[in-house]
């Protein structure tokens, strides 16, 4: 047992010392940055993209039943953020309906409002707020479907 541990050991030295060998020369930091920012980009594509998945599954369900205020898909590019910002606050909202009613999609509700918040977590509102811009509460309130489709646009738009 103890020279399986020496070699694993051994191994692990001849491994490093064999990576800080490729990273003194230029063409070793050239393959260590690719190798780390590939996965980045990869996986990174659209930050939304969990959320539009989530918002596919709960579209169709029959026991969520609640108006929503919902903003318009084709709103000024500077509100942008803005607006994804009011339809999670309304996600919050359906979330909440979803635990009184216990309703099936609650789950998924949840997924998309945490998921969602994450994001804007780490990214803090970065956009200046234009004149044009809307509070949540001025935009008309829509049915659970209409809200739902012109969140699914807005999170499209986004991803572009």
């Amino acid at each position: 047992q103890k020279t399986h541990l020496k070699s694993i050991c051994l191994q692990y030295l001849l491994l490093n010392s064999h990576c800080f060998c490729l990273l003194k020369n230029g063409m070793g930091l050239i393959i260590f940055f690719l190798c780390a920012y590939v996965p980045k980009t990869e996986a990174g594509q659209c930050k939304w993209e969990v959320v539009l998945h989530d918002l596919g599954k709960i579209k169709t369900s029959e026991d969520i039943d609640v108006s929503l205020y919902t903003a318009n898909a084709d709103e000024d590019v500077k509100c942008q953020e803005l607006v994804m910002r009011c339809f999670f606050l309304e996600t919050e909202v359906i979330f909440q309906e979803c635990r009184i009613k216990n309703c099936s999609k609650t789950q998924d509700v949840w997924n998309i409002w945490k998921n969602g918040n994450d994001s804007f977590e780490k990214n803090k509102l970065a956009s200046t707020k234009s004149a044009k811009c809307k509070e949540c509460e001025e935009y008309e309130e829509k049915s659970f479907t209409e809200f739902v489709q012109n969140f699914e646009k807005v999170i499209q738009r986004n991803c572009k």
